[in-house]
């Protein structure tokens, strides 16, 4: 299959993060410090991207701010002609910090939120004080300009937020918000358990986001992400494997989704080695899954083969320890009705402790 060119890159600057997430999206084994992608590297990155036709750069981590160089990798962006987009805990930023990357070209912030109450935040995200800072941050945000993105990640835990979370899109004069239900990859499969939505959570949050969009119409963009095991139908996982976008992660390994390297049979190349349209072209992690004739049964004969893609890889791989079964979150997989009986198990172990990202003997009880 002949891939288009992608219209939008990840570039994970970095997995340092001040915040301990129990659902992280990084790898379970993270690249060392010393081994990040450097400030030129990534320059003519950004540049290669724009060549092959990316439109849209979202910079991301971990925390992004981490890095000293992110005014200068935005700056390289804009130079390159790319859509900058920085994806951020808000941690690290100060007022005169975003004042400089205004200044380079930052065209657009995602602010992530952990809960919409202080408590529930700080207790999700391991760090104290942490929504304090995102408020303040959220704050600056608005006074300088620029256009945001609320991201709230929602569990089981603090799904029943969801309605004040979307008034605080509002109130921040967010032009979207993105309402994603944890996916479990990764780390965060070590929290199952713990972050499960029921049933009755996953439909009720259904069921804000239709209000919400009716409501809000011309005023607020909602984008949802359900919760897949609850789920008849699987989701279009980026667009269809290797035809809208690519992730860089910070040691240079190029992948077709954040989640791809749980896949133990892919290959990935690194820009170090390979010019990036070269790897997106004829990299074998990207033609693995492209297209359709990786299919088994029953996505190859079905008529949404082109709609879903036989949705997530990765989630395949996590559930049913196949990368090309069928997704089993649709309804034609044989192991659809155990997904569904797990997730009735998990979503009722009220009392499973949190599990977090940089220390996992740290536990925690549910915040209100």
């Amino acid at each position: 299959m002949t891939a288009p060119a992608p219209i939008a890159m990840l570039a994970e600057l970095t997995y340092r993060c001040p915040l301990a997430c129990p659902y992280c999206s990084n790898p379970v084994q993270m690249a060392a410090i010393d081994s990040e992608l450097d400030t030129e590297t990534w320059s003519r990155v950004f540049r290669e991207a724009a060549d092959m036709g990316v439109l849209q750069l979202h910079l991301s981590g971990g925390e992004p701010a981490s890095r000293r160089d992110l005014t200068e990798l935005v700056t390289a962006a804009r130079e390159a002609g790319l859509y900058t987009n920085l994806i951020t805990s808000g941690i690290g930023l100060t007022e005169k910090r975003l004042m400089q990357l205004d200044e380079a070209g930052l065209d657009h912030v995602q602010l992530s939120l952990q809960g919409s109450s202080p408590e529930m935040a700080d207790d999700i995200g391991g760090y104290r004080g942490g929504f304090a800072r995102k408020m303040q941050v959220a704050e600056w945000i608005g006074k300088i300009g620029f256009p945001l993105t609320l991201n709230a990640v929602l569990h089981r835990r603090n799904l029943h937020q969801l309605p004040r979370a979307i008034e605080m899109a509002e109130e921040m004069g967010a032009r979207r918000i993105e309402v994603a239900t944890v996916q479990f990859h990764g780390w965060a499969l070590k929290n199952r358990d713990a972050l499960m939505p029921t049933r009755e959570q996953a439909q009720e949050a259904t069921q804000i986001v239709i209000a919400a969009r009716t409501r809000l119409k011309g005023r607020l963009v909602i984008d949802y992400v359900p919760a897949d095991y609850h789920e008849s139908y699987p989701k279009r996982c980026m667009g269809g494997w290797g035809t809208t976008g690519l992730n860089v992660t910070p040691n240079g390994l190029v992948l077709p989704c954040h989640a791809a390297q749980t896949i133990p049979q892919l290959t990935f190349d690194r820009v170090q080695d390979k010019p990036l349209a070269d790897i997106w072209h004829n990299g074998a992690a990207f033609n693995t899954y492209r297209g359709t004739d990786w299919m088994q049964d029953p996505c190859i004969d079905c008529d949404r083969k082109t709609i879903d893609f036989g949705g997530c890889r990765c989630q395949a791989m996590a559930v049913v320890g196949d990368p090309s079964a069928t997704d089993p979150v649709c309804i034609k997989s044989p192991h659809h009705k155990d997904l569904q009986t797990q997730a009735d198990v998990f979503s009722g172990r009220d009392d499973a402790p949190l599990i977090y990202r940089d220390a996992p003997a740290k536990t925690s009880e549910p915040a209100e």
